[in-house]
């Protein structure tokens, strides 16, 4: 063992991991070697993932107890045999990113304290034209897992039809992830738009049970983020340690094992067991030929023609054809809302949030039995810069006349407060 730390022989260089007995997940007692030493067992996978892929950093220097800070930029001083890509994003910024290429890279990662890996859908050859499609189902909360696992099994079908294959995996967190490989010769806006034409046909095939409804107040269900396919979007990839208590894994799965599968099962210290057994069931990514987006885009072409573009993010700017940017029930004109919002949040620490949430039901008691599950909105909110928590409340089951008054936010610490102002002043 080096000094204060131990070193690795990993694909013909020597990779030094200091700090290896840290605790990374305090509640599994996980230490960063043990971390690191997962992701040496599963690689080939993990790499398979990340592959030539530019990716921002998401550290926990002090493990996931304490929230992680995110680094586009390549960290100053790293090994000059890491490669970086350049890429520009919505902003006009640019920012030199990490590439994993090797098992060697992908334990360097870990040395920074990354637990789950979070690659753009570009390779270093072509960052203008991503080569992976990416279907994220996201369920509100009181969705069971079943109702996502019908929404993954029906959009293979709506794959196939439009001649795709899509690879299945686990998101690690509550949501589901389908992969599918296409041809590098689409941009950006034309993959998005391919993910909404599967997100509003999921939809339209299971009426409240799917939804690529944008505004969490319209949304039922689970919900089709097509966005994550917009330019500067991740998602963590195959075999990513997701930042839970019990260290659970973005899963690779066989179509066949979707079916009642159970996330739970799959985490840092099982997956490697299961992979060094059946393999790693994305392995045919990388031999398949890739898909054509032609067959989609003349379905989203089709959509288009009666009702708008869904919304974009809030850091994008204005987009042909996109309906208003503005959440339904703040709505120019409308006097009555569509739904009875109140935001009773905004902060960089989730947990801050919640306690703020917390105050606000202790304030509100008559009001707390009457709101279901869906009714609680935790919005992952996302600047130029920053990332933030917001917390609102849908009043619509709840009696009127119990109907709290509008509060100022307990916390309010919106980090983009200062820029969005100064954005819709030049809008």
């Amino acid at each position: 063992m080096a000094k204060g730390g131990v070193e690795y022989e990993v694909a013909g260089r020597t990779v030094r991991l200091s700090s290896p007995d840290k605790v990374m997940f305090p509640e599994a007692g996980i230490t960063k070697q043990e971390v690191a030493e997962y992701f040496l067992r599963v690689a080939d996978g993990a790499v398979r993932g990340v592959r030539d892929r530019p990716m921002m950093l998401k550290r926990f220097p002090q493990g996931i107890g304490e929230a992680p800070f995110y680094q586009k930029r390549a960290p100053k001083g790293h090994p000059d045999w890491i490669r970086t890509a350049t890429l520009s994003f919505p902003s006009g910024r640019t920012a030199e990113e990490v590439v994993v290429s090797d098992a060697a890279a992908l334990l360097w990662v870990v040395q920074q304290g990354c637990v789950d890996l979070n690659p753009h859908p570009t390779r270093i050859d072509d960052l203008d034209h991503p080569d992976e499609l990416r279907i994220d189902l996201d369920p509100l909360p009181g969705i069971p897992w079943s109702q996502v696992l019908e929404i993954a099994l029906l959009s293979r079908t709506v794959l196939e039809e439009h001649g795709l294959a899509g690879y299945p995996k686990t998101s690690g967190s509550r949501g589901f992830h389908v992969l599918v490989p296409i041809e590098p010769r689409w941009e950006f806006q034309e993959v998005r738009a391919a993910a909404l034409a599967v997100a509003r046909e999921l939809e339209r095939r299971a009426p409240g049970r799917a939804t690529a409804r944008w505004w969490k107040e319209e949304r039922q269900g689970v919900f089709v983020d097509y966005n994550q396919n917009a330019k500067d979007r991740t998602v963590a990839s195959a075999y990513s340690v997701r930042p839970l208590p019990d260290a659970r894994v973005s899963t690779p799965l066989h179509w066949d094992e979707v079916e009642g599968c159970d996330p739970a099962l799959f985490t840092l210290r099982t997956v490697p067991a299961r992979f060094e057994a059946i393999g790693d069931p994305h392995a045919a990514m990388d031999t398949e030929p890739r898909g054509d987006l032609t067959s989609l885009l003349q379905l989203s072409a089709e959509q288009l023609a009666t009702e708008p573009d869904a919304p974009w993010p809030p850091q994008y700017p204005k987009m042909p054809g996109e309906a208003p940017r503005v959440q339904p029930s703040r709505a120019k004109g409308r006097r009555v809302p569509k739904k009875p919002l109140r935001t009773i949040a905004n902060s960089p620490d989730q947990d801050a949030a919640l306690a703020g949430l917390e105050r606000w039901k202790a304030r509100h008691p008559a009001v707390v039995p009457h709101l279901e599950p869906a009714d609680v909105l935790v919005d992952a909110m996302r600047g130029r810069y920053n990332t933030w928590t917001r917390i609102r409340v849908n009043l619509e089951h709840v009696p009127p006349e119990l109907h709290p008054p509008e509060e100022p936010p307990d916390p309010d610490d919106d980090p983009t407060r200062e820029w969005r102002a100064q954005w819709k002043g030049q809008t």
